[in-house]
């Protein structure tokens, strides 16, 4: 069985690309279930699949969070990885297809879970908007706020890699990805054909796709009235790939593989000291004698536990 990936909100799941692309475990909040029966369901899911990553966006409230810190706790396991994203809704919806797509490769759990940060930095979500006097995860100038009291003003960002912000008009344009890519548009009261009859165009995209739009964008993003949008990497080659392309590495805390320098299990980071820098700049790979020894598996268990 592929790894599982689990999510904290039904909006999170798309439709899959292909008919290989598996589905999204749910993850409940405490006030849809229980934590008994949230602790059956989630040691069901490790039992049958061996490892389940869970993706969960940084604006979740904050019973939802411990549930799932205690549930991870309570279970005793180190085979669950929560990873917390500062994507907007829409943003992370592709996020997670895009690991469903990995799951089902030679990839190890690990390289799965710390996979999510790299391919983060391929992903160019934002919106259109109607105002952007709530919006308050991305810098907005005074200008900017000034105008969103001008009737009909609309507002192109860019949440996601660099954040970006224009006045939507004849000269408005965004820095968009400089890799082939698809746009998926979640259509919404205001902006929808500037960005498919404008921004589409001038992204170069492949395709342009249209989904629901997230019940938690308008919460987002500060406005009920807008359209999202995401251009991201769609082929299963493509981002498999990518992740390829990167050094393996192993956790010195819990011993799973990774990428990158963040461990996706443990959140662990690779430390400076295990790392060597050739001439040019470029690093290279830990030696064997830097390596710490990993953690037992009551050390592992108590370093997963949630917080006071």
């Amino acid at each position: 069985m592929p790894t599982a990936i689990a999510v904290t909100s039904p909006d999170l799941v798309l439709a899959p690309t292909d008919p290989g692309t598996p589905l999204a475990a749910l993850l409940q909040s405490p006030g849809a279930q229980p934590l008994d029966a949230a602790l059956a369901d989630t040691h069901r899911l490790v039992e049958q699949h061996g490892y389940v990553i869970a993706l969960y966006p940084a604006s979740l409230c904050a019973a939802h969070e411990h549930r799932l810190h205690t549930v991870r706790s309570l279970l005793e396991t180190d085979r669950i990885a929560l990873i917390k994203s500062g994507l907007p809704p829409l943003g992370l919806a592709v996020l997670v297809r895009q690991l469903r797509q990995l799951s089902v490769c030679d990839f190890s759990p690990g390289v799965i879970a710390s996979a999510a940060r790299l391919l983060s930095h391929y992903i160019y979500a934002g919106a259109v908007l109607n105002s952007v006097t709530h919006v308050d995860r991305i810098p907005v100038g005074l200008t900017a706020h000034a105008r969103s009291w001008v009737p009909g003003s609309q507002f192109a960002v860019l949440a996601n890699p660099r954040p970006q912000l224009v006045k939507v008009g004849p000269a408005a344009a965004l820095t968009g990805p400089d890799f082939a890519s698809q746009l998926l548009v979640a259509r919404g009261a205001v902006g929808a054909d500037w960005v498919t009859t404008t921004l589409a165009p001038a992204w170069r995209v492949g395709a342009v796709q249209e989904t629901a739009p997230p019940a938690d964008s308008a919460t987002w993003w500060g406005t009920g009235k807008l359209t999202e949008f995401v251009a991201h990497l769609p082929d299963l080659s493509v981002l498999y790939q990518l992740v390829s392309s990167v050094r393996r590495e192993q956790c010195r805390w819990c011993a799973m593989e990774l990428i990158g320098d963040r461990c996706g299990f443990c959140s662990s980071p690779q430390p400076a000291e295990d790392r060597h820098t050739a001439p040019d700049g470029a690093e290279l790979a830990p030696t064997p004698a830097h390596r710490a020894r990993p953690l037992t598996r009551a050390e592992r268990r108590r370093a997963i536990s949630p917080g006071p």
